[in-house]
């Protein structure tokens, strides 16, 4: 992935990590369909942007000295966004700002160089396939240390899984894990060079994967990071696990620099607030308001109250409320802009396979055909965006090509047929309305993070599975994604989104047997045999058939149903352009915001 992030709105999450349906904007005056004004479109390219060349700055804009408050759903966590309990994608929002990395995504999801710190990324082999990254001179920590080849040396021994005993625990390894060289030529340049050919490439080193290396050799007493290799000194290589994976967790100043426009000044972790300021050391654009505070809200709803009060000037949510929508198209007289579009995630619930009850290929059947997607999306998401419907894939968005819908005819078929399921398995209706078999009730338990819509989400479901004489409870848990159980499988249905780059080969992780994010243990060897063949295509035609393919068998053992792509919702006011990137959030370009 980059990685799969768990959203707590959706799911962040990861080494390599994943988080589209159409963009709502319009090209008639007043506002369109979702209700986002006719310019949101627009806002979704960098002011310095230059898409033919594939390349991405930060433009020039007018540096001011006020202080822009955004709203988010849950709270940033964690500078280290990539093991298992930190992965989330309210991180990742205000990483963006404060590390670099190799790529930047724009508004359209189109992956582009991030040319502020890195001159090139080249294959400059086929075979083998290597890949050469060249930095800019110049190019700082905040702290005044150089941001170099080192960096990029740490992300792979931390990500790639090459040190299995060392300590290191990333959320994932996509894509480093076929890293069977990585060398320093220079300070300046990184040699990657693959096992097999990686045509996702430009996924991995992003803002994410980048820590600093010169803090890991201090703290644990070595003076180049490129001289530890997965034979080195197994003590030295556990103390370097350790930190990596421990030690930047939560935010300490001393130890989390920051090598993009802004750095973190000060971690709230009681009121879920974080401080970003102009990095002094950074060598791009200066632009952009001079402080940003990133504010964790209960709810949407609070959020668009805080708007209209002016407590906050932009609203940047990842979960979608319609109340909270309404509000803030309605505060147009006063200068507020609303947006909506679909975001690189998709909510689902997936189904634990360590579960007694749902290792029952014929209950999890039942699960989907009594579950009316259709029902959630028009009472939970109209108002935010007025033409969305069930999603019909794990792998690709309704707004690609790719996209084929193989849902449909697995989902929402009513009780009846629920019923015949289970009775065709052996199920039988007990005296309390509930099916049984072998002296066990039919009764799961949904979980998720504190989240109002997922709420709802379950209520509905509740209602329909009980019309099928199954039993649903609710777990609403608020540190389900960031606490751990989401990882260690700590539950029977796991109710959250998945957040993903345009990287299909990101999806591997998820639905591989061991994969690092396979929270549910889900195992087919079909599905592994089409994701192996798909990761080392070179062929863009035969890996999305094979991503396909892997794409049904998945929906045909009835393991993850996806219900909808997650609408972002952003709002804002006294800054001239804001777009919610899908996997980003709003800060992936807050260094060109201009006062308004």
């Amino acid at each position: 992935m980059r990685r799969w992030k768990a959203a707590s709105a959706v799911t962040v999450a990861a080494a390599a990590a994943l988080v589209l349906s159409a963009c709502s904007g319009g090209s008639g005056g007043g506002t369109d369909q979702n209700g986002s004004s006719t310019d949101i479109k627009s806002m979704a390219v960098g002011k310095a942007e230059n898409a033919q060349a594939g390349t991405f700055k930060l433009g020039d804009a007018p540096a001011w000295d006020g202080t822009v408050t955004v709203g988010i759903d849950d709270a940033f966590s964690a500078y280290n966004n990539q093991t298992p309990d930190t992965n989330s994608s309210y991180n990742t929002y205000v990483l963006i700002a404060t590390l670099s990395g190799s790529s930047v995504i724009d508004g359209n999801n189109k992956v582009l160089l991030n040319n502020d710190v890195l001159d090139s990324w080249d294959v400059t082999s086929t075979n083998p396939y290597t890949v050469t990254y060249k930095i800019k001179p110049g190019v700082k920590w905040s702290d005044g240390a150089p941001w170099n080849c080192k960096d990029y040396y740490l992300a792979w021994l931390s990500q790639s899984g090459v040190a299995p005993n060392a300590g290191f625990n990333p959320a994932a390894t996509a894509g480093y894990d076929l890293i069977n060289s990585a060398k320093c030529t220079d300070d300046l340049t990184f040699v990657a060079t693959f096992k097999q050919p990686y045509v996702d490439y430009k996924g991995l080193f992003d803002s994410n994967a980048i820590l600093p290396a010169h803090i890991l050799e201090k703290q644990i007493g070595i003076t180049d990071v490129t001289q530890l290799t997965p034979t080195s000194d197994p003590a030295v290589l556990k103390k370097a696990g350790d930190f990596w994976t421990n030690g930047w967790k939560g935010f300490n100043k001393d130890l989390d620099p920051a090598s993009g426009p802004y750095m973190i000044t000060a971690f709230d972790q009681n009121q879920g607030a974080v401080t970003l300021e102009k990095n002094p050391q950074w060598i791009g654009a200066k632009g952009g308001p001079a402080k940003i505070v990133v504010k964790k809200f209960s709810d949407t709803k609070a959020m668009a109250t805080a708007l209209q009060n002016g407590e906050i000037q932009v609203v940047a949510s990842t979960q979608p409320d319609a109340t909270a929508a309404d509000t803030m198209k309605g505060l147009s007289a006063q200068g507020v802009v609303y947006g909506s579009a679909p975001q690189l995630s998709y909510e689902h619930i997936d189904m634990n396979y360590r579960n007694a009850i749902l290792k029952d290929k014929a209950a999890r059947q039942a699960l989907f055909e009594v579950i009316q997607r259709s029902d959630i999306t028009d009472k939970l998401l109209k108002e935010v965006q007025s033409d969305i419907t069930p999603d019909g894939s794990l792998i690709y968005t309704p707004a690609e090509s790719a996209y084929k819908d193989v849902y449909s005819d697995k989902a929402g078929k009513g009780a009846d047929a629920a019923k015949k399921t289970l009775e065709a398995d052996g199920w039988t209706l007990g005296a309390d309305g509930i099916y049984q078999k072998n002296g066990q009730r039919f009764s799961v338990t949904i979980s998720h993070n504190n989240n109002p819509r997922r709420d709802q989400t379950v209520e509905i479901i509740q209602s329909q599975a009980k019309a099928a004489g199954i039993e649903i409870k609710n777990d609403n848990d608020p540190t389900f994604l960031s606490g751990g159980r989401l990882s260690t499988g700590a539950w029977d249905i796991a109710l959250f989104a998945w957040s993903q780059p345009p990287f299909k080969s990101q999806s591997q992780p998820l639905y591989s047997t061991g994969g690092n994010q396979n929270h549910q243990a889900y195992s087919d060897p079909t599905v592994d045999n089409l994701f192996n063949q798909a990761v080392v295509a070179t062929d863009e035609a035969t890996a999305t058939n094979l991503y396909q393919q892997a794409d049904a068998a998945i929906a045909n053992d009835y393991a993850s149903l996806p219900l909808f792509a997650v609408p972002s919702m952003w709002a804002f006011q006294g800054i001239d352009k804001v777009y919610m990137q899908s996997y980003y959030g709003a800060l992936w370009n807050a260094g060109e915001w201009a006062q308004k």
